[in-house]
């Protein structure tokens, strides 16, 4: 098809409600789509008008295509899901040991920041930070305490991983 007549075409299926793109993929195809979707039906109607008239693959591509489809492994059914395990409520809320971060120095160790002219000090504490003796759960909600926007609290306070 020429630029033109894809034009023309385009704007036509464009006009169309999804019942006639679905009765023009069929008379196009041969078989009912897949989908109901607009922008998809259309999609695949023009691209198949313009392989039609535009002829399609060279006799060399296909015998390549289907010898790379030959050597695919092609699976057939989807991956089996692992059984998922019921976990009760009260199961749910035990929380195990978190990991420590080794961007962090131990538990207990002061870390140090000057910023606008004032030392900052926040403590490491096993359950998160303290500051001005506040506690907070992340370095980065201590930074936004300190600096009044989000920022990274391992940038903001210098802590590079080991």
């Amino acid at each position: 098809m020429m630029a033109d007549e894809v034009d023309v075409e385009s704007e036509a299926l464009h006009q169309l409600p999804v019942s006639k793109l679905h009765e023009r993929f069929v008379s196009v195809y041969g078989e009912a789509p897949r989908s109901r979707n607009r922008v998809w039906l259309i999609r695949k109607i023009l691209w198949r008008l313009q392989s039609l008239k535009g002829g399609s693959l060279s006799e060399r591509a296909r015998q390549r295509a289907t010898e790379l489809a030959a050597d695919a492994d092609v699976r057939l059914m989807p991956a089996q899901r692992s059984p998922t395990v019921s976990v009760k409520p009260a199961e749910k809320r035990q929380r195990t040991e978190p990991s420590v971060d080794r961007r962090l120095p131990p538990n207990r160790t002061p870390i140090y920041r000057d910023y606008k002219g004032k030392r900052i000090v926040v403590e490491v504490r096993s359950d998160g930070f303290e500051y001005e003796g506040q506690r907070y759960r992340s370095l980065s909600a201590v930074a936004k305490v300190i600096t009044g926007s989000h920022c990274n609290g391992y940038r903001f306070f210098g802590l590079r991983a080991k």
